[in-house]
């Protein structure tokens, strides 16, 4: 088993060297318990929160299995059968006659438009369902936090039109980063108020329905991420796939265009691949002078 030499970052936390030593000997002498139940257990020892209160499990159990292939400690065998966070899920193709492919027209046809904060396992369902079948990406279960939306026409009859997905933000990017005007110290300490819009999924082909359907989600975002996390959201950032996209519907919500990314994705912090995916970075302000207040309120 390997001996920390020094602090390790995850997930905007930096846990030192005793800190990853008590989480070795947890693991060590807490053999009878399960992952999710070691995931718990640390949480509660180290005191990692939301901001509401709540223990952030899912991260914890991600930072384990993390240690785990680092070669730090050596995790019970995992009871899960489901697909793992980050991981893309395809299931089976689309539908060659949808019941959404006779929609068509401009969207003031079919307003007004329902959206729903995904809940119950049954909309947890059509929602991976249709983002699996439908979405470029296919279905990823996200890291840390996120909100999830389904969003409803309702005529000529109710029925799904879209699915948005919102998650924690990019730890760092550079013209984020650089338009905010924030050092590497203020970005840890003001990253929680950024949300980042990790999937948007407008099925059928009408007119503006995705800009509609933008502007109706985006209206609630901020109270709703309140409430779940008792973190008040000030920026939406995205990124668009410049080899697939315009990024139309965005402009048209009014996004700010910042600039481009380096290619390395979320999760690269070894740089090894640079100029990969490079990506069009795009933000919304939930509150005026948002990057004004993000710089003044955690320093620049």
């Amino acid at each position: 088993m390997i001996t920390a030499k020094k602090d390790y970052r995850f997930c905007g936390r930096v846990f030192v060297r005793e800190e990853l030593a008590l989480i070795q000997e947890v693991v060590e002498t807490c053999t009878g318990l399960s992952r999710t139940e070691l995931s718990y257990t640390v949480c509660e020892l180290l005191d990692w929160r939301r901001a509401n209160g709540k223990l952030k499990r899912p991260e914890c159990l991600s930072f384990l299995e993390r240690l785990q292939g680092l070669g730090f400690l050596k995790l019970p065998e995992s009871q899960h059968t489901g697909a793992k966070k980050g991981t893309r899920r395809q299931i089976a193709p689309a539908m060659e006659d949808p019941p959404w492919a006779d929609l068509t027209g401009s969207v003031g046809k079919f307003l007004p438009l329902g959206v729903e904060l995904v809940k119950s396992r049954k909309q947890r369902q059509i929602f991976k369902d249709l983002v699996s079948r439908h979405h470029y990406l296919g279905y990823a279960m996200p890291f840390g936090a996120r909100l999830q939306y389904l969003v409803y026409v309702s005529r000529p009859r109710r029925q799904v039109v879209g699915c948005v997905q919102f998650s924690s933000p990019a730890w760092r990017m550079k013209v984020r980063d650089r338009w905010i005007g924030w050092d590497d110290g203020a970005r840890e300490r003001g990253l929680q108020q950024i949300v980042n819009n990790s999937r948007l999924l407008v099925l059928p082909r009408i007119r503006n329905l995705a800009s509609s359907l933008l502007c109706c989600v985006l209206g609630r975002l901020r109270e709703d991420w309140r409430e779940h996390y008792g973190v008040d959201p000030w920026l939406v950032e995205t990124l668009v796939d410049r080899e697939r996209f315009h990024g139309g519907c965005y402009r048209a919500s009014n996004f700010i265009v910042l600039g481009e990314t380096s290619g390395r994705g979320r999760m690269d912090r070894f740089h090894q691949r640079h100029g990969a995916e490079v990506k069009t970075v795009m933000v919304y302000p939930l509150v005026k002078h948002a990057a004004r207040r993000l710089r003044e309120a955690h320093g620049g």
